[in-house]
């Protein structure tokens, strides 16, 4: 006999404690929770010292403890042992139960035995149920108390839980075997009639509870060899027990392996607290407890998978490809370990279980789908922003045909991506994410449409500003009688084209008509507001430009020459004509005429303002002003009023204070420039000049042209001082009067004199110097380009030495008026006119 490898422990000691340490090494070292439902557990019961160890130690080569024959009968098993037989398939369990009526424990004290026996009842297959060949038929012997009473427990069970009750008689006598089976059969038939049963079992047999076998060995101490051979052939009746046909083979309610040691546990804990043992409830209960166990145990190597773990980082990152396949796979691994550990537990619990490790496990994967998805959400969107931002930057269609075709291909790479990230598993609900991504869409298609919208509108509105303003401005700065027409012609067609490409833009928004009617609107206001604002702006510059105007009209003529004051010119009627002009632009500017209506503007400014009177007059005239002392226009709106009438009356106070010294001016030129034109006597004054001088200048006449040289001489004279009077401006010195000139001319004589020589006598002594120095003999003749030279650098040697060598009392008061008459000529001559005194 080998004990090697049969882990014998001690399961439940004497005083009832169940060892669970124990059990549970005991388990791993046999590898119990591998075998299933494939195992047995195979239990002894009987009378002290009657031999149990051994014949379990013989049958399933265990090493339980015997007895030692030389010591006397004693109790040797205390408790309940448990081993594994060796070499038999499949894996047997055997459990070694504590004797009873043992002395040791006294008469009395049979709970433990009851206990023990209910316990190898519940939890085994088969039951040995060792007894003396000479105890058949009698009423104490051959347990037939204990099983009394554990039959009577056992009715209380919710139902039949088929064991196998194998009698092994020993020390068989010759009384045939047959005999003795029949009596052993009919004395535990009678044992389970006589037990009262509850209703529910009033009439069950006790084949639905146990199977009934009987077996005979020799004696092992007499008979050794016959009782070696005799064992083993009751040790083949326990391979595959299992299997259909044998010991066990119609066995129910098994427990799985994995869940033995927690069955084992409940078990004892309701037998020694009194209660009643359901073995169907007990079942359910142990198949809760051990698939949650398995359950928990795969969830928890679920969240510390290494596979996992690597997915959920990259999903952390970024969108993982095939996502959906691998995790799906991860699942199945853990799932199909947890069918395979749990296959023999009841069914309905380890499908409940199973449901809620797949529930656990997918909402425990579930934030990274969430991750995942989020991820799909963003790329989706961002691939939208770029396709709409690319389709519109290329204006092929319009912009909600555009949203329109970015939205579905956003939302087709996103149903893509779910596809491939949908774990079979799960039914996880992607509406939302899905929902809000559309949201996501229409947000941005919204923002974007806002900007487009906006950046278009305002385009135009600078399209408009362009196409209105500086036209407007020039238009208005014109103020002549169509005006207004002009500007409201200009504003219809501009504004008309403007909107119509306007239109036609916002088509491809596919706006409703009120909100497209309303932006059309509201750019025909900006259109409005252009004008009106360029005309407030025009009206706040009214007296600049009334001034221009009237500077424009008063200072050039019909050819826009400027005028010069010669005395022919009508000054009152030229300054009517360009106050006229001033105040026609004055009442152009008074009101924005968008509308054609007439107005009364002109006519009150006119009848107000210019018919009453000259502007010298304009403070003798209040009571004729009466129409202007208001602050609005007869049928003109207030927004449309630019200047009001008391404004325009203000401009044109200051308008005339303004421009009445432009006027004086005129009249003062024009009556300098008479006086200037004056320089010979009247003509009666010549006339009796030439009747009282006439035999004087006869005789002149008569002595010039008796001798030519005189004549000659004459014109010398006249030709030199023409030619000093054009070098220095004699003329200039008259232009303030005779007496002026005179006077100017006399203090200035003597230093023009002394120049005059000066200048010769240098350039002749230049002119020996140059001769002495550089013989020239051919000179160039009079006339070309080199004597126009050299007497052009003469003069102006003579003209710096004039400077030089000009006395200092030449800067009296005498010098001051010459460098006044010398600016004079130059002033008429750059403007054409006479300068005033």
């Amino acid at each position: 006999m080998n004990g090697d490898g049969c882990g014998s422990t001690q399961l439940i000691d004497g005083d009832g404690e169940f060892n669970v340490k124990g059990l549970e090494q005991f388990i791993k070292e046999v590898r119990l929770a591998d075998c299933g439902l494939s195992y047995a557990v195979v239990s002894i019961m009987g009378p002290q010292s009657s031999g149990k160890s051994t014949l379990l130690n013989h049958l399933f080569k265990t090493n339980f403890r015997e007895m030692n024959a030389f010591r006397g009968r004693s109790q040797t098993t205390k408790g309940i042992w448990i081993a594994k037989g060796i070499g038999i398939e499949p894996c047997t369990i055997v459990m070694d139960l504590e004797g009873t009526d043992g002395r040791e424990r006294g008469e009395d004290d049979t709970t433990f035995e009851k206990q023990s026996a209910l316990f190898a009842l519940a939890v085994s297959d088969i039951v040995l149920i060792n007894m003396w060949c000479h105890d058949i038929g009698r009423e104490q012997a051959a347990n037939k108390p204990l099983l009394k009473t554990v039959f009577q427990v056992m009715m209380r069970l919710f139902s039949p839980r088929k064991t196998t009750l194998l009698f092994v008689i020993r020390d068989k006598t010759k009384t045939p075997m047959e005999y003795l089976e029949s009596v052993l059969r009919e004395d535990i038939q009678k044992i389970w009639d006589s037990v009262s049963k509850p209703q529910a079992h009033k009439d069950t047999p006790l084949s639905e509870f146990f199977n009934v076998e009987v077996t005979a060995l020799p004696s092992f101490e007499e008979k050794e060899d016959q009782f070696n051979e005799q064992v083993l052939q009751l040790r083949q009746r326990f391979f595959n027990s299992i299997a259909p046909g044998g010991l066990a083979g119609d066995r129910r309610g098994v427990i799985p392996a994995s869940g033995f040691s927690f069955s084992a546990q409940q078990i004892w804990k309701v037998i020694r607290e009194n209660k009643d043992l359901d073995l169907p409830a007990h079942k359910v209960m142990v198949a809760t407890v051990r698939c949650e166990e398995i359950a928990n145990e795969k969830l928890s190597r679920l969240t510390s998978d290494e596979n996992w773990l690597e997915l959920n980082a990259a999903v952390q990152a970024g969108p993982v490809p095939g996502f959906g396949k691998k995790l799906s796979s991860i699942l199945d691994f853990y799932l199909s370990e947890y069918d395979s550990e749990a296959v023999y537990f009841e069914e309905g619990v380890r499908t409940a279980k199973r449901q809620q490790l797949e529930t656990k496990a997918v909402n425990y994967v579930h934030s990274a789908f969430q991750t995942l998805l989020g991820h799909f959400r963003s790329r989706a969107l961002e691939k939208f922003k770029n396709d709409l931002d690319r389709s519109v930057k290329a204006e092929k269609k319009g912009f909600t045909p555009s949203v329109r075709s970015c939205t579905e291909a956003a939302m087709l790479e996103f149903d893509t991506n779910l596809k491939d990230a949908i774990v079979k598993h799960a039914n996880w609900d992607t509406k939302r994410v899905r929902d809000k991504l559309r949201r996501d869409i229409e947000a941005y298609a919204g923002e974007v449409r806002s900007v487009r919208l906006a950046e278009l509108k305002r385009s135009y509105e600078e399209r408009l500003k362009e196409a209105l303003s500086e036209p407007v401005e020039s238009i208005l700065e014109a103020g002549s009688d169509n005006t207004w027409q002009s500007v409201r012609h200009l504003h219809r067609i501009e504004t008309e084209r403007t909107v119509s490409s306007f239109s036609d833009e916002l088509s491809g928004f596919e706006l409703d008509d009120t909100t497209r009617d309303a932006m059309i609107s509201s750019l025909r206001e900006v259109s409005r507001d252009i004008v009106h604002k360029k005309a407030r702006e025009e009206a706040s510059k009214a007296l600049i430009h009334m001034k221009e105007r009237f500077s424009a009209v008063f200072s050039h003529d019909k050819d826009s020459m400027p005028r010069v004051w010669t005395g022919r010119e009508n000054i009152r009627a030229i300054t009517k004509e360009a106050r006229t002009a001033a105040l026609k632009l004055l009442s152009v500017l008074a009101a924005v005429r968008l509308e054609d209506k007439a107005d009364k503007i002109e006519r009150i400014l006119r009848s107000s303002l210019l018919d009453v009177g000259s502007s010298s007059m304009t403070r003798h005239i209040e009571g004729s002003t009466a129409p202007l002392a208001s602050s609005t226009w007869d049928e003109v709106s207030p927004k449309d009023t630019l200047i009001t009438p008391v404004q325009c009356k203000a401009y044109w106070r200051q308008f005339n204070t303004e421009t009445e010294y432009a006027v004086a001016q005129a009249i003062t030129a024009q009556e300098a420039h008479k006086r200037n034109n004056s320089k010979l006597p009247p003509l009666w004054a010549i006339i009796v000049m030439f009747a009282l001088g006439f035999n004087e200048i006869m005789a002149i006449i008569t002595f010039i042209l008796r001798s030519p040289f005189y004549l000659f001489g004459i014109f010398v004279v006249f030709f030199l001082s023409y030619a000093v009077a054009l070098q220095y401006n004699i003329a200039g010195y008259f232009h303030h009067g005779l007496l002026s000139g005179i006077l100017t001319l006399s203090a200035r004589f003597l230093p023009m004199v002394l120049n005059i020589l000066r200048g010769v006598a240098n350039q002749g002594q230049q002119q020996y110097q140059n001769n002495q120095q550089y013989p020239q003999p051919n000179l160039p003749p009079i006339g070309t380009a080199q004597s126009y030279r050299q007497r052009n650098e003469s003069q102006r040697y003579t003209a710096a030495s004039s400077v030089v060598l000009e006395p200092a009392s030449s800067t009296s008061s005498v010098s001051s008026n010459s460098a006044i008459d010398d600016a004079s000529p130059s002033s008429r001559d750059r403007t054409g006119e006479e300068p005033t005194s």
